[in-house]
């Protein structure tokens, strides 16, 4: 039997200053391979190229990955700021719709930092673009030196930072066993308010959201504030989250055949 297919979803970014270009973090591509056993399929994370339906046709699941970029504020009704860019608006544009059509379809998708974002203005949620600014909360970014720069080793960048607090018999919970974890932080932007159709998982220590699921989707429909791709090959958290992640997908082509 062949393997099911996971799409992944890409950034526009501008390569050496002229060429338009579509990039996905190979993490996330290894981490599907290796963990989920299935096969990665770059999409591009642009409407004008990557046609929805044509998509979910060939695809098995959908990852949304973390991006540079942050979801344009215009679609929680908040004013964009030239602090707060990059953004990329051609990835809002099909990402947000796109969750959308896997919830409805029952697709599985998974989303990481900026997926999971998404994820939660999809549903009607908003963020905010600093979540460190807020009364109480601690600084999600990652780490910097002294100079301002950020830190050169990236397992000191992807270390654990802080602890999540998980919903008791939630579907976190029980997918990992426990009722709190360690994750890594990297992320400025953060959920603000919650959207209707979602429910908050998990919950950091300064109340930042950090694991969220579809309340009525009939598939795997999960999101995770950190970054999971980085190390499920040696996490038992992250690694959890990208097998049961391929055991829905294979479920899901199995279901289709």
């Amino acid at each position: 039997m062949t393997k099911p297919v996971i799409g992944v979803i890409g950034n526009s970014f501008i390569v050496e200053d002229r060429f338009a270009a579509q990039l996905v973090g190979e993490r996330n591509l290894q981490a599907i391979a290796e963990v989920t056993d299935a096969l990665p399929m770059m999409f591009a994370g642009n409407p004008k190229i990557t046609d929805i339906d044509s998509l979910l046709s060939v695809v098995d699941g959908i990852l949304l990955t973390g991006a540079r970029a942050n979801v344009h504020p215009r679609y929680f009704k908040m004013e964009p700021d030239v602090s707060h860019e990059p953004y990329d608006e051609n990835r809002d544009s099909l990402a947000l719709p796109l969750i959308d059509a896997c919830v409805e379809r029952g697709v599985p998708v998974f989303g990481i930092c900026r997926g999971f974002q998404e994820m939660n203005v999809a549903a009607g949620g908003s963020l905010h673009p600093e979540i460190r600014t807020l009364p109480g909360r601690m600084n999600h970014r990652m780490p910097r030196l002294e100079t301002g720069e950020i830190h050169p080793d990236p397992a000191v960048v992807f270390a654990d930072r802080h602890e999540v607090q998980l919903l008791p018999d939630g579907v976190f919970a029980k997918l990992l066993g426990k009722d709190t974890i360690r994750v890594n932080s990297l992320h400025g932007q953060g959920i603000l308010q919650l959207g209707e159709r979602i429910i908050a998982e998990g919950v950091a220590e300064d109340g930042t959201i950090e694991a969220i699921r579809f309340k009525e989707a009939p598939g795997f429909a999960l999101g995770v504030q950190w970054h999971a791709e980085y190390d499920p090959q040696t996490n038992p958290i992250n690694r959890a989250l990208f097998q049961a992640f391929g055991e829905a997908v294979r479920a899901r082509k199995t279901q289709q055949a």
